[in-house]
């Protein structure tokens, strides 16, 4: 009886024990668990507050803005062109842009945020018919490492034809003549991230709410979406080009959306004391959707939505820090390509500026 006693007792401490065990066991794994997932939610917060500190560069080669607040007067000049190209049954190409659109304006910053107006400079001595004039907006936010570029274009109907390729010697190369028959509407967006952002500044360049120090370059990745609506009435060009134009370049209208990755370099140069040069090139790969209606009806080939567009940065600007003159220009190159025709198209903004830095930093105020 008493063994059988000492017997069960045992076994109810071996149970227990190994009870025990198994709970302890089960409370180091929950406790290691629970560190591992600490660790894990606390790597996750670092990259996410590393990702968005736009403070976090070197400062050998990037000097920070240690004034709040900006003031800038900016003259731009809008560009554009759009050419309509057909291969058959010979290679034929015509070239249209309508004439430099002027503003000057005024515009308050805030860290790398300018706001302002502007106005038409070519509203002052020439009245121009509302149903002629277009409608431009580009807004690009330059940070330290990622940037964003929208906009929106609504051309007017005034172009020129200032080059023509590939038509008879009756017809000269620099033919030029008025053409109301082609409208254009634009809209898009592009985001870009900057790889070398520690040493390289964008806002240095086309922004000014830093100061680039030391030479650096960068390599730059993104994605943009765009949307293009174009009318063509070819009808309304003169006799003479009508008669004598391919049929693939009787297209009514092109409606296509335009998705690219691209890749690209920028090269930030200080080439004097508190004067920089910035180039930047950006190629992408882009990809059309498209729906066309024309005289000459062609099969879609998937290959053939694929083509290469570009994207060009550029400014020279004297920053001390205090005060800042220069210019910067942004141009797009948009290329679309069918069987029977291409249509090239670009636009871009020239900025010439100066303004001034007000309103010191608290952190760069000096103690009395």
């Amino acid at each position: 009886m008493i063994k059988r006693f000492v017997l069960y007792l045992f076994l109810f401490m071996s149970f227990s024990l190994q009870a025990q065990t198994e709970r302890k066991d089960t409370l180091v794994c929950n406790s290691e668990q629970t560190d591992t997932i600490s660790t894990k939610s606390g790597t996750f917060k670092r990259a996410i507050k590393k990702f968005l500190n736009f403070s976090d560069f070197d400062t050998t080669y990037i000097s920070p803005n240690r004034y709040n607040y900006a003031l800038m007067i900016t003259h731009f000049s809008n560009f554009e062109y759009y050419s309509v190209t057909s291969a058959q049954p010979h290679p034929q190409k015509l070239s249209f842009s309508p004439n430099p659109h002027n503003k000057i304006g005024l515009y308050f910053g805030w860290q790398w945020i300018f706001l302002g107006w502007s106005f038409d400079v070519d509203d002052i001595y020439r009245k121009t018919n509302r149903k002629n004039k277009g409608t431009e907006f580009d807004l690009s936010l330059y940070s330290s490492k990622f940037g964003v570029d929208i906009f929106y274009r609504r051309t007017g109907n005034n172009y020129k034809i200032h080059k023509i390729k590939g038509f008879p010697e009756e017809i000269p190369s620099d033919y030029t003549a008025n053409f109301n028959g082609m409208e254009v509407n634009i809209k898009g967006l592009n985001l870009y991230y900057i790889f070398n952002n520690r040493r390289f500044s964008y806002p240095a360049a086309f922004s000014q709410s830093t100061n680039q120090r030391l030479n650096a370059g960068s390599f730059i990745a993104g994605f943009s979406i765009s949307k293009h609506n174009l009318d063509f009435e070819y009808t309304q060009l003169p006799n003479i080009i009508q008669e004598n134009m391919n049929d693939g370049m009787k297209v009514e209208k092109i409606k296509y959306t335009n998705a690219n990755i691209s890749f690209g370099y920028a090269y930030n140069w200080v080439f004097a004391r508190n004067c920089l040069a910035c180039l930047s090139l950006t190629p992408a790969i882009a990809y059309k959707a498209s729906d066309i209606d024309a005289e000459v009806r062609e099969g879609r080939k998937w290959y053939g939505k694929f083509n290469l567009d570009f994207l060009i940065r550029a400014g020279i600007v004297y920053n001390n820090g205090k005060y800042f003159v220069g210019t910067s220009f942004v141009g797009k190159n948009y290329n679309y390509h069918r069987g029977s025709f291409s249509l090239d198209n670009g636009f871009g903004t020239l900025q010439i500026y100066a303004g001034f830095n007000f309103n010191v930093r608290k952190q760069y105020r000096k103690s009395k």
